[in-house]
C-alpha cells in the first residue's frame, strides 16, 4: 500500500514559527503514528512540512490568515501507510487543529491518494501502456543529493533515478534492477529545460542547500520500450517517495505534471 495524505491548514492570525520547526513537527507526527525515527535503513515515510506563502525573516517564518497551507504525509510501506490512513492530524481533543511550538493551525480539509506497488507496476509496466516521453517535475521543497560528505543541489537524472530506485527496491515486492539500470536510464533520459533556484533549509542544527523549481525530463523515443516503462514507473513513484536526501524531514517533495505533447 502507498498513501499520500494532504491536509489543508489555516491560521486565524499572523503566526510565527522558527525555520527549524520541521524536525519538531516530524518527531511529533512519527511519535503519534507509532513509527520510531532513526530505526529504519530507508525511511518508510516522507513529509512535506507546511507549504504555502510565508515571509522569512532571520530565523523565523510567518504564516498569514488569508492563505491556505498544505501538509503532506506519505507512507511507502504497508505499516506506515495503514497508520497514516487512520491518522488524525489534530492534536487537540476538542478542536480540529494542529498545535506546534506555540502556533495554532486549523485543519480545514484532507485528501488521500492511495495505490499499491503492484497496481503501479501493472498499470505502467506489465500492461505495456502507451508510454509518456516527457514529464514536468515540480520540486516544491529543497532537493539535494548526498555524495559522501557533500550535498549536490542539482537535478542530475542519474541521481534522481537512483533515489527512486533505491526506495522502490527496498519496499516493493517487485525488484527492478541495480546500478546497471541506473546507467541505462541516465543514457535514455535527459533534462530538456529547467527553471530552478537554490534554497537553504534548516535541518537539525545545520543548513542544507537544495534546489526548488521546475525540471522537464525527456525520454528518448528510441529507448527500449521496457526501459521507457520503467522510467515512467519510477517518475510516477516520486510523488510518494520524494527525491534525494532528508525526504522524511521535508526535503525533496516532488509533484508531476504530465503533458501529452511538448511545448516548444
Amino acid at each position: 500500500m502507498l498513501i499520500r495524505s494532504t491536509w489543508t491548514l489555516k491560521v486565524a492570525e499572523p503566526t510565527t514559527l522558527p525555520r527549524s520547526y520541521g524536525l519538531e513537527l516530524v518527531k511529533q507526527l512519527h511519535q503519534r503514528l507509532g513509527i520510531e525515527m532513526g530505526s529504519e535503513q530507508i525511511p518508510s515515510t516522507t513529509c512535506s512540512g507546511i507549504l504555502g506563502n510565508v515571509t522569512a525573516s532571520g530565523d523565523f517564518l510567518t504564516f498569514y490568515p488569508e492563505e491556505n497551507y498544505q501538509l503532506a504525509l506519505c507512507g511507502l510501506q504497508e505499516k506506515a501507510s495503514i497508520a497514516i490512513a487512520s491518522f488524525e492530524l489534530a492534536n487537540h481533543a476538542l478542536e480540529s487543529r494542529l498545535d506546534l511550538l506555540g502556533a495554532r493551525f486549523q485543519i480545514v480539509d484532507r485528501v488521500d491518494e492511495t495505490t499499491s506497488y503492484e497496481t503501479l507496476y501493472h498499470l505502467l509496466v506489465a500492461a505495456e501502456p502507451e508510454p509518456t516521453y516527457r514529464f514536468d517535475l515540480i520540486f516544491t521543497t529543497s532537493t539535494a543529493f548526498s555524495q559522501n560528505r557533500l550535498h549536490l543541489p542539482l537535478p542530475v537524472p542519474a541521481l534522481m533515478f537512483h533515489s527512486w530506485l533505491e526506495r522502490w527496491n527496498h519496499f516493493a515486492p517487485v525488484y527492478l534492477g541495480s546500478s546497471e539500470l541506473i546507467d541505462y536510464l541516465a543514457a535514455a533520459v535527459a533534462i530538456s529545460r529547467h527553471k530552478i533556484q537554490t534554497r537553504r533549509v534548516s535541518v537539525h542544527s545545520s543548513k542544507i542547500t537544495g534546489f526548488t523549481g521546475e525540471v522537464s525530463l525527456n525520454i528518448l523515443s528510441r529507448a527500449d520500450p521496457l526501459l521507457t516503462h520503467v522510467a515512467n514507473l519510477l517518475i510516477n513513484y516520486s510523488q510518494f517517495a520524494g527525491t534525494g536526501m532528508k525526504t522524511r524531514l521535508g526535503m525533496g517533495q516532488t509533484k508531476i505534471k504530465m503533458k501529452e505533447k511538448d511545448d516548444e
